[in-house]
């Protein structure tokens, strides 16, 4: 008779590490000087530069995050950045 197999245990999981709440600002480019707040009881997420007192405020569910109100924040500039540059454009034309 021979020797009962053990089981090998699974190798621990890895933690995902916590997302940041402190950004680089998109207008005076100052590091860690956004600061993003997510307010569940109005659903309201908010981001604001300490230095340059711009600020950002969107609509949030129960998944969203930090980095997802930056972001959100980084696209619309972009976008009103692009819409400037077609007026821009438009008026050279």
């Amino acid at each position: 008779m021979g020797k009962r197999k053990s089981k090998a245990k699974p190798p621990p999981r890895k933690r995902l590490g916590k997302l940041e709440t402190v950004f680089t600002c998109p207008f005076c480019n100052h590091g860690s000087s956004v600061e993003c707040r997510i307010d569940m009881k109005d659903l309201i997420g908010e981001a604001v530069c300490r230095i340059c007192q711009e600020n950002f405020s969107t609509t949030v569910n129960a998944l969203t995050e930090p980095i997802d109100i930056y972001s959100e924040w980084i696209d619309e500039c972009e976008r009103v950045n692009t819409l400037e540059e077609e007026e821009d454009e438009a008026l050279r034309t």
